[in-house]
Parts: structure tokens; C-alpha cells; sequence
């Protein structure tokens, strides 16, 4: 009897099954492999962008090469370019600038020595990939180099160790390497160095060690600028970057001019960080001025919206 039953229940789910039009049944025996190659298709779309965004980067701009021999060789350097300092990573935690960029026991120093201990680790600054991992007994030492999505390459050396290989793709604040003392290097630091198509450029303009932090989100080089740029940003931020000779209203000025975006340094012009709340009538009565001045000198009109951290010039 049970067995009848059993018969009937089975026979009754065969019949069932075959009472779905055969293109459902289809439909339900290709959903899964339809399902898998979507998804294929989606990684594959993926990586299509993030190769686009890559390519279309300033770098991509700036380099007609990809070349693992040289860990510098300077090609044309445009008049101006705008460096994105947005997503960075300190490549140190050390607070202690020990040498500055520029001019040296009677040569070029490249780039800003900062003190680390043989161990500490030593991250990437930005996003990009590595171009150069070698040893270089009478120079670089055991060095890294990284080229940079924003157009920026980096250069990390006299480092103990290496933690990365050449084309490696890293983030900002990626491990790449130990702190050390390997090659021309009379005690443990990194040397770090930032160059735009192979040409040095002082990395107190973008960077502040004792700070942590980068001085803008972006960095407008210009070449007829950047000297004066460069002299200042290490009378502020470099090898005893407070004793400067001026006053500490001055150096206020000369660091809001640095940071503000198409101004350069002149001793008839100041400038005033906004805070929250401030209003042009207020600044005004502040730094002695009219408002009619601050308008005009700053290209604004009188209902502008100020923003906390804005520049605004005033004489």
C-alpha cells in the first residue's frame, strides 16, 4: 500500500515537470551559466576602467615611456602643470627634517633627508607603480622608485630592505621598504625625492614633515615661480625652518602665499586664511582695509560666500 503511494507521488512530480513548456525549461537550464558570464563580463568592464582612468591619469601625459634602467632621466618640463596631492600618504611618521633640498657641501642635493631607524617603515607616498627596485653602493643605496598617477615620481633611498618588485602596482601608504643606511650615507635616514619628468623639484613645496600633512591638495608648479617657491618652502619647512629672521607674521604671510593658489610672494601684498564666520566686513575692519579694496584686489564681488580656508590677498 505504502508503496502505491510512494508510485503515485512520484509519477505525479515526473508529470509535473513535464508540463513545463520546454522553453522554461531552457530559460532554467541556462540561468546559471548566464549568471557566471555577467559577472565575467562585469570584471572585465571593471578593469577596462580602472585601465582608462590609469591611462587617462596626468601621468600618462607627461611619460611617452615605461623604461626600468634610469631612475631618472630628464625629458621636456611643461611650463606649468597642477600636481594632485589629494589621497597621499606620509612616507614617514619622523618629524625630523635633517638636510634640505638644494645646495650642498658643493653639490645638488636632489631631494630632503629625513631622520628614520634602521626597521622603521617607509610607505608609498601616492598610487601608482614601481618603476625601480635596486642597489646602488655609491649613491641610492638599496632605493625605490615609484611613478605616480598624479605625474609626481617618487624616490625612497638608502633603505635596509625591499618590500616591493619592479611593477608592482601600490597605494598611497603601501609598505615598500625598511628604513637603513646602504650606500653614500653617514647614518640611518631616507632619502626622499620628488621629481616631475626626471627634474628634481624640492619636496618642501608639496610636503611638511613636521606637520605630517601636505601643505595644499594640489601643488600648481610654474617654472618661473618655482625657485622663489622652493627657498621659501625651506625657510619654512626645512632644517630649522622656524628661524627664519622675520616675524612670525611674516612667515605666516609668506606660507599663505606659497599655498594660495595662482599668487606669488610680494612684500606690498598679504594674505588672510578665512575662518568660520568671518564676513568681508569683518576681515576688512581685521586687517585694516575696505571691503570696496578686498574686492577689488581679489576679483570678487561683494556677495561672495567665503569659505572656511580661502586665501583672500589685502594691502
Amino acid at each position: 500500500m505504502i508503496l502505491n503511494k510512494i508510485r503515485t507521488v512520484a509519477i505525479a512530480a515526473c508529470l509535473s515537470l513535464s508540463a513545463i513548456p520546454s522553453v522554461a525549461q531552457d530559460l532554467l537550464a541556462k540561468q546559471a551559466p548566464i549568471d557566471k558570464k555577467m559577472k565575467a563580463v562585469d570584471s572585465v568592464a571593471l578593469s577596462r576602467l580602472i585601465q582608462n582612468e590609469q591611462l587617462e591619469s596626468p601621468s600618462a601625459d607627461l611619460y611617452n615611456e615605461w623604461d626600468n634602467r634610469y631612475a631618472h632621466k630628464a625629458t621636456a618640463l611643461p611650463d606649468s602643470f597642477n600636481i594632485n596631492l589629494r589621497g597621499f600618504c606620509m612616507p614617514t611618521t619622523s618629524r625630523v627634517v635633517t638636510s634640505n633640498f638644494g645646495h650642498r657641501w658643493g653639490r645638488q642635493h636632489k631631494g630632503i633627508d629625513v631622520k628614520v631607524y634602521i626597521g622603521d617603515t617607509i610607505r608609498a607616498a601616492f598610487s601608482g607603480k614601481v618603476r625601480i627596485v635596486r642597489y646602488e653602493a655609491r649613491g641610492y643605496g638599496k632605493y625605490v622608485v615609484i611613478r605616480h598617477y598624479n605625474g609626481l615620481e617618487t624616490i625612497y633611498g638608502h633603505m635596509s630592505k625591499h618590500l616591493v618588485t619592479e611593477n608592482d602596482e601600490v597605494k598611497a601608504g603601501d609598505p615598500i621598504g625598511l628604513g637603513g643606511n646602504t650606500g653614500r650615507s653617514t647614518g640611518s635616514h631616507l632619502h626622499f625625492e620628488t621629481r616631475l619628468c626626471g627634474v628634481a623639484l624640492n619636496p618642501a613645496i608639496m610636503f611638511d614633515f613636521r606637520n605630517q600633512d601636505v601643505v595644499n591638495d594640489n601643488y600648481m608648479f610654474r617654472r618661473d615661480t618655482y625657485e622663489g617657491e622652493s627657498a621659501i618652502a625651506n625657510r619654512l619647512r626645512g632644517v630649522g625652518g622656524k628661524s627664519t629672521g622675520n616675524s612670525d607674521k611674516d612667515n605666516e604671510d609668506i606660507e599663505l602665499a606659497t599655498a594660495a593658489p595662482a599668487a606669488s610672494y610680494a612684500t606690498d601684498v598679504r594674505f588672510h586664511k578665512v575662518r568660520s564666520g568671518e564676513t568681508l566686513s569683518s576681515i576688512a575692519r581685521k586687517r585694516g582695509t575696505t571691503v570696496d579694496a578686498l574686492c577689488k584686489l581679489n576679483r570678487i564681488g561683494k556677495r561672495i560666500r567665503l569659505m572656511p580656508g580661502q586665501i583672500l590677498k589685502y594691502n
